[in-house]
């Protein structure tokens, strides 16, 4: 391949209808909410897992977003993760507030402010967990990425990192935690342990030694006390019509640096022609953090999304997942490439 794959982030799921849930999901989503479901629009096309998600307006005219799953699906317990991290969020998070849930066949409801706690997990086949939240208009960023929007999500960015450090959440995982076995992933391609993932350039087998020492340094590079999304992509942020960018996804809040969020936007939005190595040097987020540390968390990015390149997605998960996975890579490599002066051409 001579050049990263395309993505369309617009049109990365494949999910259920709403017609097509059990009617004891529709009936317990009614009683959770107080008032019976008008209208539900089609489900939304970003994204990579199977689960329901989809803008729905209630009989009283109120617009909220609902996202369900069946057991067994990743989505499943993503969905009541979020459900469980966003209500904890500080006030100053623009995170789309938890509404209610639901669970069926038990019809087990929880509506947020009445039980006083978020949703466990179930036993039982056939279950489902539906999430409720309020509807934000927004529009996603980096489809491709603009200086005026890389401008709004750096602040929010930035603004993010001044309330959730330190974390005002409990009992997080630690990020490098996350990330652990990714680390080896180089390491292991060069002992012949992992096969050399397709798809992407042609000089990785020359820069391989040396992502594997970055990616080595990871426990260190990657310690910190501040909350974070640790999963921001341009489809996990919406832009409002006045400029305020919301956070979705909350399913991987972990503990970690705090400018973890922000640099992991970077190597996209210099591939869309950002200059992001100047912003690194600007930001206050990472004008003093050491170079190795931000290029460690890069290169064990560019590890994840080189794991599994060409086996099947996870169950509940679309196919688009691994070519997510292959742009993602490639463009890490060529940020890191830049950094660190690699020899893309051979001589």
């Amino acid at each position: 391949m001579s050049r990263a794959p395309d993505v369309d982030y617009f049109a990365t799921s494949s999910r259920p209808a709403w017609e097509s849930l059990p009617p004891a999901l529709h009936e317990a989503l009614a009683v959770a909410l107080g008032t019976q479901i008008a209208s539900v629009s089609s489900p939304v096309s970003s994204g990579f897992t199977g689960g329901f998600a989809a803008q729905a307006r209630l009989a009283n005219g109120r617009r909220v977003f609902i996202k369900a799953a069946e057991e067994g699906l990743h989505a499943y317990e993503a969905y009541q993760r979020e459900a469980e991290v966003v209500p904890q969020l500080p006030n100053a998070v623009h995170a789309p507030a938890i509404i209610t849930t639901a669970h069926t066949p038990h019809l087990n409801i929880t509506p947020y402010g009445k039980s006083g706690g978020a949703p466990g997990g179930g036993s039982g086949g056939g279950r489902w967990f539906a999430v409720v939240s309020e509807w934000v208009d927004g529009r996603m960023p980096g489809a491709p990425w603009t200086a005026e929007d890389f401008e709004l999500v750096t602040a929010a960015c930035e603004e993010l990192a001044g309330v959730l450090e330190p974390s005002p959440l409990g009992g997080l995982s630690r990020f490098a935690d996350l990330v652990g076995d990714d680390v080896e992933v180089p390491a292991q391609i060069l002992a012949g342990e992992r096969e050399m993932p397709g798809g992407l350039q042609d000089w990785l087998p020359r820069v391989l030694p040396e992502l594997a020492e970055l990616a080595k340094l990871a426990p260190e590079a990657l310690t910190g006390d501040s909350a974070t999304h640790s999963d921001l992509r341009p489809d996990n942020i919406l832009i409002d019509n006045v400029g305020t960018c919301w956070t979705i996804d909350w399913n991987w809040l972990a503990l970690g640096p705090r400018w973890v969020d922000w640099v992991g936007l970077l190597p996209v939005a210099q591939h869309q022609g950002i200059d992001t190595f100047t912003a690194i040097t600007r930001s206050p987020l990472t004008a003093d953090v050491p170079k190795d540390h931000l290029d460690s968390f890069v290169a064990v990015i560019a590890a994840y999304m080189m794991k599994n390149t060409e086996a099947p997605p996870p169950p509940g998960c679309t196919p688009t997942l691994r070519e997510h996975q292959r742009l993602y890579a490639w463009t890490f490599l060529d940020w890191l490439a830049v950094r660190r002066n690699w020899p893309t051409v051979e001589v």
